[in-house]
Order: C-alpha cells, then sequence, then structure tokens
C-alpha cells in the first residue's frame, strides 16, 4: 500500500516531539542521581551546591520557552486526533 508522504511527514513529526518530552522528563531525574553519587568525606556541601545547580537549570526540551514533558505532548497529541477525527 502507499503511504502518503503527508502522513510520513506528521507520523515523524510526532515521534520527534515524545521524543523531545521523554528528554525533558528524564533530565527531570538527574537532581536525583547526581544527590545519589559519593564525592568523598567533607563534600557533601559541594554535592548539595551541585545538586541544586543542576536542578534549578532547568533542562530539557522547549518550545516557545515552554519546557515540553510528555503530559503535555499527550494532550496536545490528544487535541489534534479530536480535531482530525472527531
Amino acid at each position: 500500500p502507499k503511504v502518503s508522504p503527508v502522513c510520513l511527514v506528521l507520523v515523524l513529526f510526532v515521534r520527534v516531539f515524545l521524543i523531545g518530552a521523554s528528554i525533558s522528563d528524564k533530565c527531570a531525574r538527574v537532581p536525583a542521581l547526581v544527590n545519589s553519587l559519593s564525592f568523598g568525606p567533607g563534600k557533601e556541601d559541594q554535592r548539595l551546591l551541585l545538586t541544586e545547580y543542576v536542578a534549578r537549570s532547568d533542562a530539557g526540551f522547549y518550545v516557545n520557552d515552554v519546557r515540553l514533558t510528555i503530559a503535555m505532548a499527550m494532550k496536545f497529541l490528544y487535541m489534534w486526533c479530536v480535531v482530525a477525527f472527531g
């Protein structure tokens, strides 16, 4: 069966959208990982500062200055399905 190029582009767009959202969700777990590492005796203050720095950097995938999450991506896809098939 023939696949329309528009459908192929749409599927690839959705895939990139979801991958970006999953990257943002993974970045949200990095501060907990950094906090669990051991930097040696007497380095707790530096570990705390590094953990706070990573947490406040708010890394992730942004679209128009809005952080993209899986929940936001699923809501967006749900609304487009309602528009397309509703």
